[in-house]
């Protein structure tokens, strides 16, 4: 796990190793083991290297390295967990030292780039330079696990694994883009291949950008195709027999985590006490000769705190497990150091959690393994069965009466629908009593217009809908989740909300938020869930293996019951969230005000301060809990204020 970063400039521009080396220390939390640069001044290229050392701690892993024949240079991010595999299969090669790294050098100058690409099993992104071709090559791995922005400012290409090593380039362009605050405003993350700075790109999970010697910018290829997997899968499913897959799934997910326990310095993982983690720390107990150290945070507040659960698998399977309960202001305290450990606008408050567990298993070991991708690959998300339970009772209602009745419910405020509901919550048993009955009312409203589906599910996924009534002048981009021609080809409604989330929000959201908080400690986070050939697996499983008799994750459930009692991990899923609205109205209220300033807002250009401030207002009343929408302001104006190199005077377009 390391950071890379580099550019591809001026042919004979001097002084390019200091730049490429002010681009590594930019990104020095992610590598602050070994640094190292390697330039080519005739021809203008320069790749930087930051390295937390994982595997082969000699300085035979040290990068940037070069290929047995001097022809391939590269720096990589991420770790390639078959390479012993492919090592034995590279015969007759002089090896130096024992890396990955080495080895996937070796596969490109025996096999070519892109069959030694599709050999890799892992987690990277890497650059590499071709000195004979002078040409640049930019991957990244098929989920998108490992991080890597590009883009083209004035005579240089830049890239890196995070915005703030292209920032460090003299030349960076740091104009801000609209379009993608508007992403930001739906999604609460900047979906790729968008970035929130104009011309800057993330580079697609499992595509390859070439970069030929006249430094043009092709479209990036894809060596392996999600939605290529999902129709594939679906299209020629296994058969609905329950023991066979779950046998054939067991042996899958014993030999994912085997790979990724391959480290020579301590290693560890999360554990929330569900069915994810749990599932992957089982796995891990029952290879390894010694406990497993896992790790779990707790908080007061009972609607949030997992620990008890952990602690309880924790015990059953025998790990060495350490536990943290962060006090409200203990987590408070991390909000303000966000938009730093981010880089990028970044607005699930999960973050805070991530972060917190990332830096207490940080104290004991260099790795951690996580149970990311079980909800996307094995149908766990309630919003699935909420989706098609909204759609299913809708369907059958007539479009004009469904937005006629939309209408009428927005005719009354949510504070007046609390009014209305007051009296009969008078009545009604205190287990019965819904709290903010308004509120709820109201998003039912929003979706009794919805016109498909795909609709519903988007609805159901946007915070600000549509971003343009919040983002001044802003268009918004398509994306997978607005445009049907994006979607794949699938016949099932549910394999189609699980497409959406396994291309967009799984690496824009959830493993973005994974490495960003795990590598600001310099922690290296493993997710064998997300090993590419369970995710061929699992879209290969009928849709009666995934959700039985209602039971979401059903076959993954039946591998964590060979190891741990259903009544240790049966309960409501808790997500990993935080008393984000509380806070608002309370402890953060300070500094969430002085972000939101109309002032402020009017004098940046970029929100509607009218909107903001309305929106505020009715959150601080109680009268509706806006934590999500408000939540995606603050992470932008936090960033803002950190981060922009300039502020865009735009008062005419406010009232354009």
């Amino acid at each position: 796990m390391c950071g890379i970063a580099g550019f591809w400039g001026i042919p004979g521009q001097r002084g390019i190793r200091r730049t490429a080396q002010a681009m590594a220390d930019a990104i020095r939390h992610r590598g602050p083991d070994d640094s190292g640069e390697w330039c080519d001044e005739g021809a203008g290229i320069a790749l930087a290297h930051r390295r937390l050392a994982i595997l082969d701690l000699s300085p035979e892993g040290h990068q940037p390295m070069l290929s047995a024949s001097g022809r391939y240079v590269i720096v990589f991010n991420g770790e390639v967990f078959n390479y012993e595999d492919l090592r034995g299969r590279l015969h007759g090669h002089g090896w130096r030292g024992h890396s990955d790294t080495e080895v996937m050098l070796a596969a490109i100058e025996a096999w070519g780039m892109e069959a030694a690409v599709r050999s890799f099993v892992g987690m990277f992104a890497f650059a590499l330079w071709d000195r004979q071709e002078r040409e640049l090559c930019l991957v990244r791995d098929r989920l998108g696990i490992k991080p890597l922005y590009y883009g083209r400012c004035g005579q240089h290409l830049l890239f890196g694994s995070e915005l703030r090593a292209l920032r460090a380039h003299p030349a960076f362009d740091a104009e801000i883009d609209r379009g993608a605050v508007a992403l930001l405003m739906r999604h609460n993350y900047v979906p790729h291949p968008y970035s929130i700075y104009a011309g800057i790109r993330k580079l697609p999970p499992g595509t390859t950008l070439r970069v030929n010697s006249d430094r043009e910018l092709l479209e990036p290829m894809p060596f392996w195709s999600a939605r290529t997997v999902a129709e594939t899968g679906t299209a020629h499913p296994l058969p609905d027999e329950p023991a066979p897959a779950l046998e054939a799934l067991h042996q899958l997910l014993l030999e994912t985590v085997r790979r990724r326990m391959v480290a020579d310095v301590p290693l560890g993982a999360f554990l929330s006490g569900g069915i994810d983690s749990s599932t992957v720390v089982a796995l891990m107990q029952a290879q390894s000769s010694r406990r497993v150290r896992t790790f779990s945070i707790g908080f007061a507040e009972k609607d949030y705190n997992e620990a008890p659960f952990a602690a309880q698998v924790a015990r059953h399977l025998g790990t060495d497990h350490t536990e943290l309960y962060v006090t409200a202001a203990e987590a408070q305290a991390v909000v303000p150091r966000l938009p730093e450990y981010f880089d990028e606008p970044f607005a699930d408050s999960s973050q805070i959690p991530t972060f917190l567990v990332s830096a207490l298993a940080r104290r004991q070991v260099t790795v951690a393994l996580s149970g990311d991708g079980g909800d996307e690959l094995f149908a766990g998300y309630p919003r699935y069965a909420l989706a098609n339970q909204i759609w299913g009772t809708l369907r059958h209602l007539p479009s004009m009466a469904r937005k006629l009745a939309a209408g009428g419910i927005r005719t009354f405020s949510a504070g007046a629908w609390d009014r209305i509901f007051r009296t009969v919550n008078a009545l009604l048993p205190a287990t019965l009593r819904g709290r903010r009955p308004g509120e709820q009312i109201h998003r039912f409203a929003d979706l009794l217009s919805a016109g498909s589906r795909q609709d519903i599910y988007r609805r159901i996924l946007s915070h600000w809908d549509p971003p343009e009534q919040v983002v001044v002048a802003a268009r918004e981009p398509l994306t997978v989740l607005t445009d049907p021609r994006r979607h794949a080809e699938l016949s099932d409604f549910t394999q189609q909300m699980m497409f959406i989330d396994l291309v967009s929000y799984l690496p824009d959201d959830i493993l973005t938020k994974v490495d960003r908080a795990s590598m600001a400690v310099g922690l290296e986070a493993r997710v064998p869930l997300l090993d590419h050939s369970v995710v061929e697996f699992a879209w290969r499983l009928p849709m009666s293996l995934r959700i039985r008799n209602g039971q979401q994750k059903w076959l993954l459930r039946q591998v964590l019951y060979k190891y741990v009692p259903p009544e240790l991990v049966e309960r409501p899923k808790m997500g990993f969230g935080m008393p984000i609205g509380e806070w608002l109205r309370g402890p953060l209220r300070d500094w969430a005000e002085a972000l939101l300033a109309r002032d402020r807002l009017a004098e940046e250009g970029f929100l509607d301060s009218r909107l903001v401030y309305a929106v505020w207002q009715e959150h601080l009343s109680g009268q509706r809990n806006w934590q999500y929408p408000l939540w995606d302001v603050l992470m932008f104006e936090a960033w803002l204020e950190r981060h922009a190199a300039q502020r865009v005077p735009s008062s005419e377009l406010l009232h354009a």
